[in-house]
C-alpha cells in the first residue's frame, strides 16, 4: 500500500523575485508540498514514516534565506532538501509555489509554477 504525504497551503512571507521592490519589501507566498513515499505503509510508528514536520521545517528555512530571483529556483531546492531527508524511502517529490501578490498589471488571483521531481 503505497503513500503520499501532503501539506497544503504553507504561507510564507519571502523575499524571491526579480524585482527590486519583491526583494526589499517582500511578498506572501504559498506552497502546497506531495511526497510519494517508495516504502508501504508498514506501521503506526513514526519511524514507519517521514516526518511531515521535518518537511515543513524544510521548506519554512528555505523560504527564510533565499533570495533567489525565479520560484521556480525554489522549488527546485526544496524538492532536492526533501529528498535529502530519507533518499531510501523518498520517491516523487512535488512542489506548488504560488505568489498571491504579483507587482504586473492585470486582474488575477495569483501566479504559480509546479515542480516535480
Amino acid at each position: 500500500m503505497m503513500y503520499r504525504i501532503k501539506i497544503n497551503k504553507m504561507q510564507f512571507h519571502s523575499h524571491i523575485g526579480v524585482f527590486q521592490a519583491e526583494k526589499e519589501l517582500g511578498q506572501r507566498i504559498e506552497i502546497d508540498l506531495a511526497v510519494t513515499m517508495t516504502t508501504p505503509y508498514q506501521g503506526d510508528q513514526l519511524d514507519d514514516t517521514v516526518s511531515y514536520a521535518e518537511f515543513y521545517q524544510v521548506v519554512a528555512q528555505l523560504v527564510n534565506r533565499s533570495r533567489v530571483n525565479l520560484v521556480e529556483t525554489l522549488a527546485h531546492d526544496i524538492i532536492q532538501a526533501i529528498h535529502q531527508l530519507d533518499a531510501k524511502r523518498i520517491g516523487l517529490v512535488q512542489v506548488n509555489v504560488r505568489k498571491i501578490a504579483v507587482p504586473i498589471d492585470g486582474i488575477f488571483e495569483n501566479v504559480e509554477i509546479e515542480m516535480e521531481g
